[in-house]
């Protein structure tokens, strides 16, 4: 059966046209091919370099998968356990409420030890665009960089969710100390070449020699694309780089239970557990999700169970989803931030699976809050307000020649026919509703009832 690709290609140029995101990368996996590839926008907008599913980005924080797969393989040599305590490979004393911190903690995100920054820092600080200078340029950095963090922990090891880059850090730092070899080379070597991932890399001098690179960019507040650096120098928690047709491969391993090409990866028990969701993350979206090993679980979606992981270096992101029941999977890589390509990621599944991916509560949602977008004005026009949008919020705007004040608008119920949201006004919790008409639609702020003015 031909799958039309027009209305993804569609809502791709739509959301990457509103968030100015300069190029963007996808291929879409089914049983053991690449059923799509497609690349968007541009590589390079000095060069017109267009993007194509061959070029490179950094995947941040979807490297995590990589590094959890590599401690399974140390796992599969008998050469660790899942239970043992970090401190029989790196020293580092850290016992939250006197209870040692093993590797199934740190690959679950459950260490008790809520997030140190240590990665925002570095990157901010790389990219000079921040105060804070955290030169780390070695994982042995990070190991120091954490040498006080008992004064931080926040719960006792498995009874919270705390995403902790500094933790997949130290799963690197135990991968080199039990192989012998560094890092980057053991998952070389065990992941990346039985993959024949051949264009994945971890260091700046592999990928400016392979040369199809997309420029990194951050976009200001007025819109315009700033080029930039890649902050390499990440490692185990976020600092593979790789493309849509290498990431492909990875994806149909997991879609095979572990093999790919007649090959075994790795052992089919091992990667049950891998992709056996652990603890309950704070964000619900779908409800159910949680964290596997370097994967979050979705058991809810359209009544299959996702596996993803979304990445963002900032300058770079990255969205890899997969449905193993349907044998489905997509890879997303971008040279920006913009919006979510979580988000991208859904709509294509959800379309895949024959469901009408305009009906996703974030696109639904983001119709109604574009549609609330405007100025109002009240009984003929005797006053005018504005309502603007910032992200997920609106702001009702009212100014004159010499004040302005910003309400902002915590959305409450997000309906086709009415939006209800709550602020405060004064220090009283106030309701603000928009009745949303076919002809107008109005707005009952305060004590006022005013018309959004038509274009």
């Amino acid at each position: 059966m031909r799958i039309d690709f027009m209305p993804i290609e569609r809502f791709i140029l739509e959301k990457i046209s509103e968030t100015r995101i300069p190029g963007l990368s996808i291929a879409v996996v089914k049983d053991n091919e690449i059923i799509y590839k497609n690349g968007f926008g541009y590589r390079d907008l000095k060069k017109a370099e267009p993007t194509t599913p061959r070029t490179l980005f950094g995947i941040g924080s979807v490297t995590k998968s990589f590094t959890a797969l590599a401690i399974l393989k140390l796992v599969e040599e008998d050469k660790i356990s899942l239970d043992d305590s970090i401190e029989q490979y790196v020293p580092l004393k850290i016992r939250p409420f006197g209870e040692e911190i093993t590797i199934h903690h740190l690959l679950t995100h459950s260490s008790g030890v809520p997030a140190l920054a240590y990665a925002e820092a570095f990157i901010r600080s790389f990219l000079g665009i921040d105060h804070c200078w955290l030169p780390i340029c070695k994982p042995e950095d990070v190991i120091t960089f954490m040498s006080d963090a008992q004064e931080w922990v926040e719960a006792k090891p498995g009874e919270k969710f705390f995403y902790l880059n500094e933790g997949y850090v130290l799963l690197g730092c135990i991968i080199s100390k039990v192989s012998g070899v560094r890092y980057k080379d053991f998952v070389k070597e065990k992941i990346l070449k039985p993959l024949r991932m051949n264009r994945s890399y971890f260091s700046k001098e592999e990928v400016e020699k392979d040369g199809d690179w997309a420029t990194p960019y951050m976009i200001d507040k007025e819109g315009k694309h700033i080029p930039t650096s890649f902050p390499f120098g990440i490692t185990a928690d976020g600092g593979l780089i790789s493309n849509v047709l290498d990431l492909s491969n990875y994806i149909m391993m997991y879609l095979n239970n572990g093999e790919f090409d007649g090959k075994r990866i790795i052992d089919r028990g091992l990667l049950k557990k891998m992709l056996t969701g652990y603890i309950k993350v704070p964000w619900q979206l779908w409800g159910g999700e949680s964290y596997g090993y370097g994967w979050i679980i979705t058991p809810n979606f359209h009544g299959h169970t996702v596996i993803s992981h979304s990445g963002s270096v900032l300058v770079h992101t990255a969205y890899v989803g997969f449905i193993p029941e349907k044998k489905l999977g997509v890879a997303i890589l971008a040279n920006a931030g913009g919006y979510p390509l979580a988000f991208i990621g859904m709509y294509v599944l959800t379309y895949l699976l024959g469901k009408d991916p305009e009906k996703l509560p974030f696109v639904r949602n983001d119709k109604i809050l574009r549609k609330l977008v405007g100025t109002y004005k009240t009984y003929k026009g005797t006053m005018s307000v504005d309502v603007v949008r910032e992200g997920d919020f609106l702001y009702i705007v009212i100014k004159d020649k010499f004040m302005e004040t910003r309400i902002p608008l915590i959305p409450s119920e997000l309906e086709e026919d009415r939006a209800i949201f709550y602020t405060l006004i004064r220090g009283v919790k106030y309701t603000i509703e928009f009745h949303i008409k076919p002809d107008r639609i109005e707005l009952l702020y305060e004590r006022y009832k005013l018309v959004k003015r038509a274009h």
